[in-house]
């Protein structure tokens, strides 16, 4: 994968790659999703109010985390729209390959790294 030329960036191999990971990812965030709703289904009647408020800590924990994963889903699914309409490894600001190491570790990333620092220094310097 990261062998390969500048001129197969983003071949049919590399697509299929990654859109068959960004599924997973999907598939996964589901199911932790149906596994939050089954968990805080679930009644369990506690009297010692110690013990109540560590499950209610628990539960605003999981429903944190839950939370966070539901922006990764949106990601993820934008980022397989953009497989699927051509656009995907292509830095939105410049135009210019994101990279194939920096997608194989953030695989819903949509700026190139020199995009993305610059984007942070201005949100740094301007609260932008």
């Amino acid at each position: 994968m990261l062998a390969m030329g500048e001129a197969d960036y983003m071949n049919a191999a590399q697509l299929r790659y990654f859109k068959s990971k960004l599924q997973e990812m999907e598939r996964q965030i589901l199911s932790n999703a149906d596994e939050t709703v089954e968990h805080l289904h679930e009644n369990v009647i506690v009297p010692d109010p110690a013990d109540r408020a560590t499950i209610e800590e628990e539960h605003a924990l999981e429903l944190r985390t839950r939370d966070r994963e539901r922006k990764l889903l949106k990601k993820v699914q934008q980022s397989i729209q953009r497989i699927d309409a051509g656009d995907y490894g292509w830095c939105e600001e410049t135009g210019d390959p994101i990279g194939v190491a920096r997608l194989m570790a953030r695989p819903t990333a949509t700026l190139s790294l020199e995009a993305q620092q610059r984007r942070e220094i201005r949100q740094k310097m301007y609260g932008d």
